[in-house]
């Protein structure tokens, strides 16, 4: 990757998070048309915040972002944003779908998993998030989630 710097008054960085969601009850609600939305969903979200998405991919139950951001950003507070956007607009966009897993508008656990990505070449941990096993498009095959009224 060419050297990518953000400049932004007076810092110029070059600083990138790797970030991990998973599904409330790590329950494998994601398929292939929802990761799709997700990825666009995501990109025009990050541009808001003068991020830029690096990478992107996940599984049925949890996905992995690779993002660049400025210093002057507060991560908790993106990562809510995050959270709360992409659940409701997945929750609106695939309702009859999530429904199955769901009984409470919810979709993401409460907690993230977010690293710097120092330790770790970005092409390697780009080729980690490539490889990611994705949900085959049209894949709805996932066992729905018994109704308990405590959810």
């Amino acid at each position: 990757m060419k050297n990518d710097f953000v400049s932004k008054g007076r810092s110029i960085s070059d600083l990138k998070a790797h970030l991990v969601l998973t599904t409330k009850y790590r329950r494998q609600a994601i398929t292939g048309e929802m990761l799709q939305r997700l990825h666009i969903i995501l990109e025009d979200l990050l541009v808001k915040w003068e991020c830029k998405l690096v990478e992107f991919s996940g599984e049925s139950d949890h996905v992995h972002l690779l993002f660049q951001y400025h210093p002057d950003l507060q991560l908790s507070t993106l990562v809510g944003n995050i959270k709360s956007t992409t659940s409701r607009r997945l929750r609106q966009e695939f309702s009859d779908h999530l429904s199955r897993f769901y009984t409470k508008d919810v979709f993401w656990n409460g907690s993230y998993f977010i690293a710097s990505c120092g330790g770790v070449t970005i092409s390697t941990l780009k080729q980690y998030i490539q490889a990611q096993e994705k949900p085959e498009i049209g894949d709805s095959s996932s066992t729905p989630c018994p109704i308990n009224p405590a959810d």
